[in-house]
């Protein structure tokens, strides 16, 4: 056997373990939830029915909850675009004061899933927050626009998606266009929208997408304010009736099909005409410093919304800092301790959270880090036929709701070979997430490490595409071995790629609302977000554990992303693309 034909035959081999196992983890859970939502008995998934599907649309509360999440992804979406579009230009354009602690700060909401900063919201403009004291009325902000209160929340943690894949695609636009147009007389705003907006609409559709799936489909917010009338909420108080009932089934299906029919009319409506440069910028496009008076315009634009941004935020931590009782009708809170920090870490189910989290999310990571060297390297290196199926199965978690993720999981733990009478069941791999002895962190892992494969596998792409592969032939015709060579050469090549990548499956496995919610049932098994979710529902110091343990969740992610944005740069919002 010659060595390109042995070579060939390993590739191959490693492509189709990589497709078995997104299609065991990451197909099979989708299909088991498809063939859910038409089963006539949803214990077995035998038979086929569209009664499910007929009760779902002539149930005006499970229509109603299409409608307002479709309305809350829609309000959230275009908030982030306004918001985000006009600091993109800003960044890739111009110079002013403060730019480069600017830029930074921009990444500060998604620091903090908005479930949690639904906390901070709450403590600020609730009947006797922050706001009502300062101002000396009685607004029931909260109370009477819940629904207003869920798209603030979500839009001012979602726009650096939007922001970064903006800010990535103005970086590549020639400046030679905008001047050639200039020469002709077309004026600023003529410019902006006739050749600009058009060449960076697949960024700006890109970052819409992740925003308009992930705000549909968002589960922790709307149950944050009590906002009950949206299709997440349903099925996740469905879950307890997934053995006997259909309606989870039939109600997750509407949502999948609903998510992607959505997507699917957004691109024949924002993607259909595409436009192209010939070659991406010949060479950087110069920054123009703006004068003083507009130079400080623009410090104080991203500023305000920097500061809109960190209000949810500024509200947990004042929550975490406040004695249970001292922030009630006041501006600030009356007394200070910081004891709730320290029964954050210390007490028992607090502390058993925060360590069931580290152990799932270093796992995950360390998965997901030797699958991207292994997927990188097929898509980038090899030639082989259906590494383009495997680069797409790979974005696929982006574009499918979390939500139907975490619950095609539950489904496939009632089904062969993992469910009652399958040859997995009572060994360590029954993966049970209802029942007297569940065990959801096999679940939990795989399900961390599969929604945040994109993340790993971006970066590592990202990193072989700027490393010559003459490197590694050069080792190989020096007697080294193929994974020798890789192990030796690339890797270390691509290691900060794959530490940022890292640091993102990490940090976003850490704060990961969906999975965690609905696969945990049992409080041993709580991750940290559950746990949060737990203790807002206590009464007395709840809140405020809550909010302390939403801190330490702050300062961690503000570590990772950091880190990951000084590794990436720029290239940290082709990430966020489906």
């Amino acid at each position: 056997m010659s060595a390109r034909t042995y070579r060939n035959l390993i590739q191959y081999g490693l492509l189709t373990l990589m497709l078995c196992i997104l299609g065991v983890f990451l197909l099979y859970p989708i299909g088991l939830t498809v063939r859910g939502g038409f089963a006539e008995d949803p214990a077995t998934g035998s038979g086929f029915t569209l009664d499910h599907l007929r009760l779902v649309f002539e149930d005006p509360n499970l229509m109603g909850g299409i409608v307002n999440a479709f309305k809350i992804a829609c309000a959230v979406t275009f908030l982030c675009i306004v918001i985000s579009l006009p600091l993109a230009v800003l960044s890739a354009r111009y110079t002013f004061p403060g730019k480069k602690l600017l830029n930074a700060s921009i990444l500060v909401p998604l620091i903090l899933p908005p479930f949690v900063g639904a906390i901070g919201i709450r403590a600020l403009l609730g009947r006797e927050g922050a706001l009502n004291a300062l101002l000396g009325t009685e607004w029931d902000i909260l109370g009477q626009a819940k629904f207003w209160g869920v798209v603030v929340v979500m839009a001012l943690h979602l726009y650096p998606i939007i922001y970064l894949n903006a800010t990535a695609s103005l970086a590549n636009l020639d400046p030679a266009l905008d001047e050639s147009a200039e020469n002709l007389g077309a004026g600023g705003w003529r410019r902006f929208f006739k050749i600009t907006l058009p060449l960076i609409r697949p960024g700006l559709f890109a970052g819409a997408t992740i925003v308009f799936i992930w705000s549909f489909t968002e589960l922790g917010t709307p149950l944050m304010f009590d906002y009950y009338g949206v299709t997440s909420v349903q099925i996740f108080y469905g879950l307890k009736e997934v053995q006997n009932s259909a309606e989870p089934y039939a109600l997750t299906l509407v949502l999948l099909v609903s998510a992607v029919m959505f997507y699917l009319m957004g691109k024949m409506v924002f993607g259909r005409k595409g436009y192209a440069m010939y070659s991406k910028a010949s060479r950087a496009g110069g920054e123009t410093p703006l004068p003083a008076f507009w130079g400080w315009a623009a410090a104080l634009g991203f500023g305000f919304v920097v500061v809109l941004a960190i209000l949810p935020h500024i509200g947990v931590v004042l929550t975490s800092i406040a004695e249970p009782g001292s922030w009630y009708g006041t501006i600030l809170p009356k007394d200070i301790t910081l004891s709730h920090f320290n029964e954050a870490l210390t007490a028992s189910e607090s502390f058993n959270s925060i360590k069931n989290s580290l152990i799932l999310s270093l796992i995950a990571m360390v998965l997901n880090m030797a699958f991207g060297i292994v997927i990188g390297y097929l898509i980038v290196r090899t030639t082989i036929k259906g590494r383009s199926l495997l680069d797409a199965l790979c974005m696929l978690p982006l574009a499918v709701p979390g939500l139907v993720m975490a619950f095609g999981y539950v489904a496939m733990t009632l089904r062969w070979p993992f469910g009652s009478g399958g040859p997995l069941e009572g060994t360590w791999l029954n993966l049970e997430v209802f029942g007297e002895n569940p065990n959801p962190f096999p679940l939990l892992i795989i399900a961390y490490a599969i929604r945040r494969l994109p993340y790993i596998v971006r970066s590592t792409v990202s990193g072989l595409e700027q490393t010559s592969g003459e490197l590694e032939e050069a080792a190989v015709n020096l007697g080294a071995s193929r994974v020798t060579a890789v192990r030796k050469i690339i890797v270390p090549l691509i290691m900060a790629n794959l530490i940022a990548g890292g640091l993102l499956v990490f940090s976003f496995s850490m704060l990961e609302v969906s999975d965690s919610l609905i696969l945990a049932q049992r409080s041993d098994h709580f991750p940290i977000t559950k746990m949060i979710f737990e203790f807002t529902n206590r009464l007395g110091d709840g809140i405020y554990i809550a909010s302390a343990m939403g801190v330490w969740g702050m300062t961690l992610l503000t570590i990772t992303l950091f880190g990951a944005s000084l590794m990436l740069g720029k290239k940290l919002g082709s990430i966020f693309r489906v």
